[in-house]
This record gives structure tokens, sequence and C-alpha cells, in this order.
């Protein structure tokens, strides 16, 4: 098989996932609710939602709740990881029409060619979520895969830690899968806030990412969707903030200028369109005037 090659999501894809809300592809009726928070990608899981004896019976479910997703809102399915009973299986049962296909726990280069093989191109989000995953993130982005997410449970249960509320026992990885994920061009996704009805604890973790460099986090209920949306979308004092940043830059032609206290260069000016692109608002290269796409 050819060496497999980093893949840079397409703009206004992967990379404008910010709320990625998971459903139990066992229970259609939840499917059929989801797109009414507004979540940018829904996800059918036929993983940890769906009890062992469930799985077969799940995947019909999950083809029906697709097909009835279809047009309204960006859709994916959770297969099991490689090596498990129902892979092969899952795979081979997927719907057309998909925008991605999660794959929890790639740990190996020779996982990421298997599920490349068995997916036959279609694009991949894969869950970095035990401690050989992390470890070797930048081996494993690569091929398919177009955006990841960190797997903090599983990762803690494979490591034999304790899990707790702080997150400080996941600090490291956490940040480590971000910059592989930067290193490999693919988005990066958060990790999921099991306590649902702590909005607080949610946005306090979402502003940890989006300062880590993820772009979106998972979403265990639709509660947790609209604080995703607004965590991760730039706020208008920061879209204020860039065009008149980016507007004096290009004032000095391109050099380096003092700006509101701040010496800018092309490296802050890079930070600043980037603002603009999550905002989804041209004019981060015009005269500073961008309106909203």
């Amino acid at each position: 098989m050819p060496a497999l090659r980093p893949h840079v999501p397409p703009p206004g894809v992967s990379n404008r996932w910010r709320s990625v809300l998971f459903v139990p592809g066992n229970r259609p009726e939840l499917a059929a609710k989801a797109p009414r928070s507004g979540p940018d990608l829904v996800v059918l899981d036929l993983e940890d939602a769906v009890p062992a004896a469930a799985k077969d019976a799940a995947r019909a479910l999950v083809d029906e709740s697709a097909a009835a997703l279809a047009g309204t809102v960006p859709v994916a399915v959770r297969v099991n990881p490689p090596g498990t009973p129902w892979f092969v299986d899952d795979a081979a049962a997927l719907p057309p029409g998909l925008d991605a296909v999660v794959v929890p726990k790639l740990d190996s280069p020779s996982a990421v060619e298997e599920v490349a093989d068995a997916l036959a191109g279609r694009p991949v989000v894969a869950g970095i979520e035990t401690v050989r995953g992390v470890a070797d993130a930048r081996e494993v982005l690569r091929g398919p895969v177009v955006a990841c997410y960190f797997g903090a449970e599983d990762y803690v249960a494979d490591l034999g830690g304790v899990r707790t509320d702080t997150n400080d026992e996941v600090a490291s990885a956490r940040a480590w899968v971000a910059m592989a994920a930067r290193l490999a061009g693919v988005a990066a996704l958060d990790i999921v806030t099991l306590s649902f009805g702590d909005g607080e604890r949610f946005r306090r973790e979402a502003a940890e990412a989006r300062a880590l460099g993820y772009v979106g986090k998972l979403c265990i209920h639709p509660a947790q969707v609209v604080l995703a949306n607004e965590a991760f979308r730039p706020s208008a004092d920061e879209v204020d903030w860039a065009r008149r940043l980016l507007a004096a830059f290009r004032g000095s032609g391109g050099t380096a200028v003092g700006f509101e206290g701040l010496m800018v260069d092309e490296v802050v000016a890079a930070r600043a369109r980037a603002i603009l692109d999550g905002a989804g608002v041209d004019g981060a290269d015009g005269d500073g005037s961008g309106e909203s796409r």
C-alpha cells in the first residue's frame, strides 16, 4: 500500500465543526431531534452508546437516521474500533453520503491503513484516546484523517490514572494532541464534558481548548451545543480588534507596527486573520470592512 500522506481538511468543513453532537445509533427518535439544537455535525454512534447485544440492529437504524437527516445537518457515523468483532460489519454497512466516519481508539499507522482500506477513501475523524494513540499521534493523524478528537476518559482509564474535574491529569496529553493535529494539518476536537448539566464547567473547558488550538468540542447533550458554538466563535470584540489590527498592519506596508500597545508583525497579523476566518468573516486581506459569509 502506498505511504499515507497528511490530509489537509477543506476550508469550511472539519475546521468549522465547533459543536459535534453524539447520538446513540439505536435511538432514531433522538437522532430525529438532533438538528434542533444547531450542531455543526451529528454523529450517530455505534460504539460506546450502543450495548454489544444491540450493535447489529443499530446498523440498520443508523442507515435510516442518516437518510432522514440528509440535507438538514452534516452527519457522521462512529464505528467500533478496528480489531473489535464489529468493525468490519460497521464499515460495510455505512450509509452513503456521510460527511465523515468517526473511528475511535486509533493508535498506530497499521490501524490507519486498515481503516483506509475498509472505508475506501471516506474522510475519517480519528479518536486519540489511548496512551499509545497520544504518544504516537503524529503517526496516526495522516492518510484519510481530516480531524481528530482527544478522548480523556478512555485515555485516563488506559493510563491507570484518576479522572478529576481539574483536567490536570490530562493537561499534557490534551496539549500534545492539539499540537500533533496542527502539525498534521487536521482539525482537533476537545474532550467530552460528562456532567452535561454543568454549563460553567463546559464553558471553562471550551475556553481552555480554544486557547490550546482546538476548533470545537464533543457534545453528549443538545444543551451543550449552543455553549460550544458560542465558545468557538470569535466574539464581536475579537472580530473588531482583528479588523483594526490588520488595517494598521496593511497601512504599514506589512512592516512591524505599533498597535494598541502591541508590536504587530506577520505572526500577530496571522492570528488576526485566523480570528476573522473562525468568525466566517471576509475582509482579512481587504480593507478591513469585511462582511459575514
